[in-house]
């Protein structure tokens, strides 16, 4: 289950309350002195909220040796200091599913499409002054950047959020509120699990290995 919505829509939150094992798709932005990250135009503030400022490549292979052999690693990420600070081991043993949760989620909608991995993509929207509000408070309450920093990341972000809701719908993902999202959560949790057909099982994953639906 790929989870995906506006920064402070509620994503973390709604992926606990799941009871699903989670994976932090956030925990792979690329590092503050990556010379590809984007920039904020008219600005020397480096746009952390452009997908080039994250690596879906990595987050894809992570998803996809989760879902063939049930463990990975993964980065442990330092949002205030822009910087991967550790790895750490992250084992889902058989489960039929986990939530991959994440702002850019819905760029590799397609990608674990394509590979068989996906169950379902959720876009959480609860509306521009709300997501504002709530990421503010959660950033300010982390130190994650300089207030003026999230004053400004803030603004922009609450003016471009419907946009932002929009892109992430056209990328595959469904917009809900916070309830409907647990409420498929939770029916896919308990769906029967089909099996691949011969041959659609992705290269990634051994033959005889068992599938699991991100």
């Amino acid at each position: 289950m790929l989870l995906c919505g506006p920064s402070g829509s509620g994503k973390s939150r709604v992926a606990a309350r799941s009871g699903l094992p989670v994976l932090r798709l956030d925990d792979f932005y690329k590092e503050g002195d990556d010379p590809t990250l984007p920039r904020v135009a008219g600005s020397s503030d480096i746009d952390w909220d452009h997908p080039l400022s994250w690596d879906a490549d990595v987050a894809v292979e992570a998803i996809a040796r989760l879902c063939a052999t049930g463990s990975t690693t993964v980065p442990v990420y330092d949002i205030a200091r822009s910087a991967r600070t550790a790895e750490t081991a992250l084992h889902i043993g058989r489960t039929p599913l986990f939530v991959a949760e994440g702002v850019f989620a819905a760029e590799i909608v397609s990608r674990c499409r394509e590979l068989g991995l996906l169950a379902d993509a959720l876009c959480l929207s609860r509306g521009p002054l709300a997501t504002f509000s709530g990421r503010f408070l959660r950033d300010l309450r982390e130190g994650r950047k300089s207030v003026p920093f999230l004053l400004r990341r803030g603004v922009r972000l609450m003016r471009a959020e419907r946009s932002i809701v929009a892109r992430q719908v056209s990328l595959g993902a469904h917009a809900c509120d916070r309830d409907e999202a647990l409420g498929r959560l939770a029916s896919a949790a308990t769906a029967p699990r089909p099996r691949p057909a011969t041959g659609a099982r992705p290269r990634t994953q051994p033959e005889d290995q068992r599938q699991t639906p991100a």
